[in-house]
């Protein structure tokens, strides 16, 4: 079970530095990815075409591109190329963050120990402008039975450090293609609801990207009734507790309604390491 595809999803507001600097993180990994995919959701530019094209040229078996004209969302993008991965387990990586090079062999090494395991997660280092300044890590629990506490309140992955069994989430109906938000949240939260088990790797394999467009997204009511609607539907589904999803509604509300300075201390404080 050496063999994982690498599954990312590529958008037209992408920075073209980013994307090479993600999928070069991912070639360079010490145990090689028997595949690339990468889904086009809807058009891109120029600028990033470039970009694909050198790397399929130099690489023109490790690469898959596959696409649709329109826009449609991560969840959708997700679960399209999810059906174009040969392999059964899948490494997510986002176009703008840099996986450190064991990344993928530590994963696998967890799943060849763990056999029961669906999905084998990590910490994140995040920065700003530079991978050589780290401004927080954040540190999710590490086994199932954390994981599974957890989940029913607060994301208990890192969404773009997943690596997760391809059969696992199709039988779960893979991502919610209405969400615009939250897909991940979702998917896991079902995922170990239904009995599949999870660890995370006590160790930072990734560098992920933060910046203001993400603190505006966390601000957004958009962003915060998604969430409020993700953890409503663990409760009625009987994941989530009643206590849970009035204390996540509280929670996420007050956030919204802070100053957006206010917000990103609260993050950094208590939220990360």
């Amino acid at each position: 079970m050496e063999k994982y595809s690498v599954l990312m999803s590529l958008y037209i507001k992408e920075k073209p530095e980013y994307l090479d600097v993600a999928i070069k993180s991912m070639i360079d990994q010490t145990l090689k990815p028997d595949e690339i995919v990468i889904v086009k959701d809807g058009p891109i530019t120029i600028e990033l075409q470039n970009i694909l094209d050198k790397y399929i040229k130099e690489y023109p078996n490790l690469f898959n591109i596959v696409g649709y004209e329109e826009n449609k969302g991560l969840g959708y993008a997700l679960n399209f190329g999810l059906k174009h991965c040969k392999n059964e387990l899948v490494a997510r990586m986002d176009t703008d963050d840099i996986s450190k090079p064991s990344r993928c062999e530590k994963q696998i090494k967890k799943f060849k120990e763990r056999a029961e395991l669906s999905i084998v997660g990590a910490w994140v280092d995040e920065f700003y402008i530079s991978p050589e300044e780290i401004v927080s890590t954040r540190k999710v629990p590490v086994n199932s039975k954390e994981i599974y506490e957890f989940a029913k309140r607060r994301s208990a992955f890192n969404h773009p450090v997943v690596m997760y069994k391809r059969k696992e989430v199709l039988k779960q109906g893979g991502y919610n293609n209405f969400l615009r938000r939250n897909q991940d949240v979702d998917l896991f939260g079902r995922m170990l609801f239904s009995g599949n088990k999870a660890e995370n790797i006590p160790e930072s394999l990734l560098y992920f990207r933060s910046n203001n467009d993400l603190a505006k997204r966390r601000k957004s009511w958009e962003n915060t009734k998604s969430y409020i609607d993700t953890i409503k539907r663990f409760w009625k589904m009987g994941y989530s507790s009643l206590g849970d999803y009035i204390l996540i509604a509280m929670a996420q509300t007050g956030m919204y309604l802070m100053p957006i300075e206010l917000q990103h201390w609260v993050y950094k404080k208590f939220l990360r390491k």
